[in-house]
């Protein structure tokens, strides 16, 4: 069997079990009566020795505490292989106590039997359901154990569960990110990266994880054969109570007290109930009871709103980190905006600058008759100068350049006709030949910018000395002027 299957795993689970009617009416039984669907046809009356019992053997789709787990593929393949095979004692092969007849399908959390047909299409988790006998003759101590274990008044309230194992020769290795463990939404790890990663398996020593969010699990495949099935006082279930013959009609349901041993004992629903009178009619076990159903709500209570606040400061840090992104994202916008605007600022006022100097250059070009030397120093002097400096240098620059200062044409030619002979303003006057009177105002200027007092003409007349005697005779008459050798 080794070399044929060199792999094993168990599966944990709580033992339903049909109780003799001596015992049933003390037992403190549960609800979960559609297991009892499962249990052995088998006539009580007339097998006394035995003690028919039904559980959930495991949880199809859905991880086990030893990081195992069996698909529906799988599932479908093998249950009805678990008929007839052993239980067994704490895995004890030799110690034998009983045997599986009947195995089928269960709604996961409700125990609501499934057909095959309905198993098929399932993704979601369900249980493979089994149902057997024990033989009291062969242990009547542990069969006894198996009926307390289902009676929550008794001390031994869910000592006994059944673990079911399997024989296979090959799995897959699966990953789940977070608390989750149904195979919904896992993946698998390529066959030639199994052998690195098993060593993670909880089945090898490892501790299950391959990183702090990321879970590794067996998943069993190819010749998967149950083995039989182990009581073993590791309780570990799912779903807890009792089966029982729904012949018997029995249910707790709306009992406030329940009878054991023939005397009344009082269940308690809140502390109120327990008070100095009533501490004589109060079980030990209902006080047990109660307190762990108080410790059990108060933790949900605890684990509810630990959740609600871990989910609190997650959103809170969600937000805040995308409230950091946003402000960060606009710091980044308000850097490029503030440079652009800078940058704009500076072209604004080279341009400022830029009209000032060209309009002060063209105010000293119209006032004044400067040379490319004039310009270049006037240039240097008022580049980058502020208006104020600029008003005093205008000022300097009025007595400095005064002789370069330009003259208006007509008002200059005015004032130099006033020097004129009072004929030659006269022929000026009374001219109508607008071309003879320019000529003459030309005349006029030549002559009143002459440094000589008298025209001296000498005696041999030049071609350009006969030019400008003809230019004189045409705007005057000549025999007014007196030449001189």
């Amino acid at each position: 069997m080794q070399n044929k299957f060199p792999f094993e795993t168990s599966f944990s689970c709580v033992i339903k079990p049909l109780v003799s009617e001596e015992k049933d009416k003390y037992l403190a039984l549960a609800s979960l009566l559609d297991v009892a669907n499962f249990i052995p046809d088998l006539d009580m009356e007339k097998n006394i020795d035995l003690l028919p019992i039904a559980f959930n053997a495991c949880v199809v789709n859905r991880v086990n505490k030893n990081g195992d787990v069996i698909d529906t593929a799988t599932a479908i393949d093998i249950y009805k292989n678990f008929v007839n095979k052993p239980i067994n004692v704490e895995h004890n092969r030799k110690n034998l106590i009983g045997v599986i007849l009947t195995a089928g399908f269960s709604e996961f959390g409700t125990d609501m039997p499934l057909t095959e047909e309905q198993a098929k299409e399932r993704k979601d988790p369900f249980n493979i359901t089994l149902g057997g006998v024990l033989w009291r003759v062969v242990n009547e101590q542990l069969t006894d154990l198996v009926e307390e274990s289902n009676d929550q008044t008794s001390e031994n309230y869910l000592k006994v569960s059944a673990s079911w194992e399997l024989g296979f020769s090959d799995y897959d290795l699966i990953l789940i990110k977070g608390s989750g463990k149904n195979l919904e939404g896992s993946t698998t790890v390529a066959e030639e990266n199994k052998k690195d990663l098993s060593k993670y398996l909880r089945s090898f020593g490892g501790s299950g994880k391959i990183s702090e969010n990321e879970f590794v699990y067996r998943k069993v495949k190819t010749d998967v054969v149950p083995l039989g099935v182990g009581l073993t006082e590791n309780p570990a279930a799912d779903v807890i109570g009792v089966a029982v013959d729904q012949e018997k009609n029995i249910s707790l349901s709306a009992q406030t007290d329940v009878t054991i041993n023939n005397k009344t004992t009082m269940k308690i629903n809140t502390l109120e109930d327990i008070k100095d009178e009533a501490m004589k009619e109060i079980a030990a076990s209902e006080i047990r009871d109660f307190i762990q159903s108080e410790v059990n709500k108060a933790s949900e209570e605890y684990v509810k709103l630990k959740t609600e606040k871990e989910n609190g400061l997650k959103n809170a840090q969600v937000k805040f980190d995308g409230l950091a992104a946003e402000h960060n994202g606009l710091q980044a916008q308000l850097k490029t905006i503030q440079a652009e605007l800078d940058a704009m600022k500076q072209v604004e006022v080279a341009r400022q600058k830029q009209e000032a100097f060209s309009a002060r250059m063209s105010e000293f070009d119209a006032e004044y008759d400067l040379s490319a030397e004039d310009r270049e120093v006037l240039a240097n002097d008022m580049n980058e100068m502020a208006e104020e400096t600029f008003a005093a240098f205008k000022k300097k620059m009025a007595v400095l350049m005064k002789e370069k200062k330009k003259k208006v044409a007509g008002k200059e030619l005015t004032e130099k006709q006033e020097k004129l002979p009072d004929f030659i303003k006269e022929k000026i006057s009374k001219s109508s030949d607008e071309t003879v009177a320019s000529e003459v105002k030309q005349v006029v200027e030549d002559i009143l910018d002459s440094k000589k007092a008298h025209v001296e003409v000498p005696n041999t007349i030049s071609a350009s000395n006969s030019s400008l005697y003809e230019k004189y005779k045409k705007a005057f008459e000549v025999d007014q002027f007196v030449f001189t050798k």
